[in-house]
C-alpha cells in the first residue's frame, strides 16, 4: 500500500505540475487580398486624361489598356515605372498634341513587359506638323517618338506607328527585347519634308531581335550604333538609307559585335547596305552579317563600307584604321540592275590593315557605276 501511494503521488506531480511556457512559432501573415486584387487589375485609360492617369497608376496595374488616348502637347506618355510582367495594349488611335520640344512622346521601361497593338490600332503623332525638310539639323525643334529604353526580357508586337516627327524607335540599354510585326510608316514624308525619320536606332543593347518589320521613312531603316547580338530579319525597308551599322565612333560605347541582317528587302532607298566608321575615332565593328538581302531602286550606293565617315558619306578624307571592320559576311545579295545609273554599285573605303577576315560570296549588285577610289579592299571582296 505504501508503494502504491508513493507511485500515485509521483504520478500526480507529473500530471498537475505547471508546465513551462514555450513561445509559439512565428506565423507568416497571409497575403493582403486587397493588395493582390489591386495588382491584378486591368486598367483602361482613354481620352485627354488617359496619359496622366496611366502614368500615375501604372504600378497598380497588371494590364494597361490605352484606348484612344490623346496625349497633351509637350507631354511624354511615360510608362517607365512599371511592375515586372506588365502587359500594355494600345487600342484605337493614340494621338499627341503639337509642341516644339525634344520629346520623347512615348517612353516604356521595365522587365518582362509585353507591349502590343490591338487589331486596327495605331500610334499617330502626326509628324507632318513638324516636318520642314530640316530634320534634326534645324528648323522646328522636333520630338523623338518612342524610347524603348532599359527593357529586359520584353516583347513588342503588332505596333503600327505613323508619321513620326523625327526618329521613330530608340532602343537603348535593352537586354532581351523581341520586336515582331512592327510597321513604321512615314511614307508621307517623302513629299512633305520628312527627314531624319530613322526607323530603329540601336545602342548599348544586347539580344535584340526585330522580325517582320515594315519601315517606310527618310533615313536609316535600322542603324546599329553599338551593341551585341542584334538581329533584323524578314523586314522591308523603303524610302530611307538602308540597313546600317553606325555611324560608329564618338560615343561612350563604340563596340558593335555580332549583328545579323537577313532575309530582308531594301527598295526605293538611297543606300542598300551601309557600314559607317567615323574617321579618326576608335571602336570595334566585328562579326556583322548581311545575308539574303534583296535590293531594288537604290539611288546612290548599293553597298557602302567606309572608314572615313564624317557626318556625310565619304567626306572625311583618308580612311582611318581606328575602328577596324573584321569578320564581315556579305552573302547572297540580290541586286541585279538595282542601282541607278548615276549611283555606285559597291564602294569600299578602308584604312590600312583595318578590314580583314571577310566573307564575300554571291554578291550581285549592278546598274550603277564602278567606284574608282576604293582602298584597302580585302582580297575576297570586289569593288
Amino acid at each position: 500500500m505504501l508503494l502504491t501511494c508513493t507511485l500515485l503521488a509521483a504520478f500526480g506531480r507529473l500530471v498537475f505540475a505547471s508546465p513551462v511556457a514555450q513561445p509559439a512559432p512565428a506565423m507568416t501573415p497571409p497575403p493582403d487580398p486587397a493588395a493582390i486584387a489591386k495588382r491584378a487589375t486591368t486598367c483602361t485609360f482613354s481620352g485627354s486624361n488617359g496619359a496622366s492617369s496611366a502614368s500615375k497608376s501604372q504600378a497598380s496595374c497588371s494590364t494597361i489598356i490605352l484606348s484612344s488616348v490623346a496625349v497633351p502637347s509637350g507631354t511624354t506618355l511615360d510608362l517607365s515605372n512599371l511592375n515586372d510582367n506588365t502587359a500594355i495594349i494600345f487600342e484605337g488611335q493614340t494621338t499627341w498634341g503639337y509642341e516644339e520640344w525634344a520629346g520623347p512622346l512615348l517612353q516604356i521601361k521595365g522587365t518582362g513587359i509585353k507591349i502590343s497593338g490591338a487589331s486596327g490600332a495605331y500610334l499617330n503623332p502626326d509628324g507632318a506638323r513638324w516636318w520642314d525638310g530640316s530634320g534634326g539639323s534645324g528648323g522646328k525643334t522636333k520630338p523623338k517618338f518612342f524610347y524603348a529604353h532599359d527593357l529586359t526580357d520584353s516583347t513588342i508586337t503588332n505596333l503600327h506607328i505613323q508619321n513620326t516627327p523625327l526618329q521613330a524607335v530608340s532602343i537603348n540599354g535593352c537586354d532581351g527585347l523581341t520586336i515582331t510585326s512592327m510597321t513604321i510608316d512615314n511614307s508621307a514624308g517623302d513629299t512633305a519634308g520628312g527627314k531624319n525619320t530613322d526607323g530603329f536606332d540601336i545602342g548599348s543593347s544586347s539580344n535584340v531581335v526585330i522580325t517582320g518589320a515594315n519601315v517606310y521613312n527618310q533615313d536609316d531603316c535600322v542603324a546599329v550604333n553599338s551593341g551585341t547580338d542584334i538581329t533584323f530579319t524578314n523586314g522591308v525597308c523603303s524610302g530611307g538609307h538602308g540597313l546600317s551599322i553606325g555611324s560608329v565612333g564618338g560615343r561612350t560605347d563604340n563596340t558593335v559585335d555580332t549583328v545579323t541582317f537577313s532575309n530582308s528587302e531594301v527598295k526605293n532607298s538611297v543606300n542598300g547596305i551601309r557600314i559607317k566608321a567615323i574617321e579618326g575615332d576608335t571602336g570595334t565593328i566585328k562579326s556583322v552579317t548581311y545575308k539574303s538581302i534583296t535590293l531594288a531602286s537604290i539611288s546612290k550606293y548599293g553597298i557602302l563600307i567606309e572608314q572615313n565617315y564624317d557626318g556625310g558619306d565619304l567626306d572625311g578624307g583618308t580612311p582611318s584604321s581606328g575602328i577596324p571592320i573584321t569578320g564581315l559576311v556579305v552573302q547572297n545579295i540580290a541586286g541585279s540592275g538595282a542601282v541607278a545609273s548615276t549611283g555606285y554599285n559597291v564602294v569600299i573605303a578602308c584604312g590600312s590593315g583595318a578590314c580583314s577576315s571577310w566573307t564575300w560570296s554571291n554578291v550581285v549588285v549592278t546598274g550603277g557605276k564602278t567606284y574608282g577610289s576604293c582602298s584597302n579592299v580585302p582580297s575576297v571582296a570586289s569593288c
